[in-house]
């Protein structure tokens, strides 16, 4: 018996062309007729969650929460409201983690997947409106998507108000609040919860928000089934994952691969490791580092990459050589991430400003005995506060730095600054000349 080639890879990036975006036209022929969506569908919302259930997908924006929970929870809240307050799907497409890519590609090349699943989404909870929220820096994105709307108004079918949100530039700006508050006419800053969007969103109505790839993934679990979307990846991590791979790598870029499948398989797949590792970044800055000698035993999935402490995440994974400097990198990161505060809580305001100088002191062989000690206490007084997630990422980020790089510190610490720490920034941050390159 031949091997089926429907479960094999890719899935999301099928057919992705090389240059501008797949057609509505194109992208239907491959497809056919979008499931559970047209006013004669005998199978209802409730059947749609279910299938969601039965592939067991979890979000793609770094959470990893259960995609038909969410439904749920959408579903019974507009159960509670009053009449005329239907609703509200926003697909966040917005991704301010500088080393990812997967969300934008999506929409450069492949739109109507997002919009199709933005659509399903819709169908799932009873909403009338989609929002698709997009930096704004992000030209390319931008432009294509407005091309597959203007594709999808001609062509008609679609039975909800779909619209674009710019989401300006910023590490905090895509979390769930900030996006509610902006698409509510506000600054895009996170608020405080509960209420939680699900309960109370955008306009005061039950809002979902799901993430661009998840969305993607939703429709093609409602075409091909939950069996299909569970033929690859581990039971607990389902199916299969955009990864941004991005640093000491020969072919960088945004690739599909199974969950669970192993980093080396990866990194070989994109040509292999320019140079010698000292480390490896999973889940972006919000995430955790792993010493480059645990490589050979990491598989890419969030079950098994907690016993080493750290997730996919949004899906990145960055290699770090062994001529960067860490203490440098951790620094000049941690700076970055304290200057992303939207500037409302004490944690973010006052916090991760001390903890970025007390590493910059450290970095620069500035440090007074016991920094590292400072550090670590303050990195616990700063997590599980403020009106968001910021400073528990940063924290994560920042106590992995400390414990997989401990040699290093302790060589800052007594020596001061190293000869790496004049090489050339391995991890990637916005800078104006890659914003103005963007737009």
């Amino acid at each position: 018996m031949s091997p089926r080639t429907d479960i094999a890879l890719p899935r999301l990036l099928a057919g992705m062309p090389a240059h501008g975006a797949v057609g509505l036209a194109e992208h239907r022929a491959r497809g056919g007729e979008l499931p559970y969506t047209t006013r004669r569908e005998r199978r209802g919302a409730g059947a749609l969650i279910e299938l969601v259930e039965q592939a067991g997908l979890r979000g793609r924006g770094g959470a990893a929460f259960p995609v038909a929970r969410k439904l749920r929870a959408v579903t019974a809240a507009s159960g509670r409201t009053p009449l005329g307050k239907r609703p509200i799907v926003l697909a966040n497409a917005s991704e301010g983690e500088p080393a990812s890519g997967k969300d934008r590609l999506l929409l450069e090349s492949l739109p109507h997947l997002v919009l199709d699943g933005g659509v399903l989404a819709a169908r799932a909870v009873g909403a009338d409106e989609l929002i698709v929220c997009v930096e704004a820096s992000a030209a390319g994105a931008l432009r294509n998507l407005t091309r597959a709307l203007s594709e999808r108004e001609r062509a008609g079918g679609d039975e909800l108000r779909i619209g674009i949100q710019t989401v300006p530039e910023g590490y905090v700006s895509g979390q769930e609040s900030a996006l509610v508050n902006l698409c509510s006419g506000g600054p895009a800053k996170p608020t405080l919860t509960p209420p939680m969007p699900f309960q109370r969103g955008v306009r005061r109505r039950p809002t979902l928000i799901s993430n661009a790839e998840t969305l993607a993934h939703l429709t093609l679990i409602a075409r091909h089934g939950p069996r299909w979307f569970r033929a690859l990846g581990t039971p607990a991590d389902p199916g299969s994952a955009l990864v941004t791979l991005s640093g000491a790598i020969a072919h960088p870029g945004v690739y599909e691969i199974e969950h669970g499948a192993p980093l080396p398989a990866l990194i070989e797949a994109a040509g292999g490791a320019s140079t010698a590792l000292r480390a490896v970044l999973l889940g972006g800055y919000g995430g955790a580092w792993v010493d480059a000698g645990t490589v050979p035993e990491l598989a890419l999935s969030n079950d098994q990459l907690a016993a080493h402490g750290a997730s996919l995440g949004a899906g990145v994974v960055v290699l770090l050589s062994e001529q960067a400097c860490p203490v440098a990198e951790t620094a000049r990161v941690t700076r970055w991430l304290a200057t992303e505060s939207s500037g409302q809580c004490g944690p973010c305001i006052h916090g991760l400003d001390a903890i970025a100088g007390a590493i910059e002191e450290l970095a620069h062989g500035a440090a007074t005995a016991g920094a590292g000690e400072r550090i670590s206490r303050w990195c616990s007084l700063a997590s599980g506060r403020g009106a968001c997630r910021h400073p528990d990422g940063a924290v994560r980020f920042i106590t992995s730095a400390l414990e997989v790089f401990a040699e290093e510190f302790a060589d800052h610490a007594t020596h001061g600054r190293c000869d790496a720490c004049a090489s050339a920034p391995e991890l990637p941050l916005p800078s104006r000349g890659q914003l103005a390159a963007a737009a």
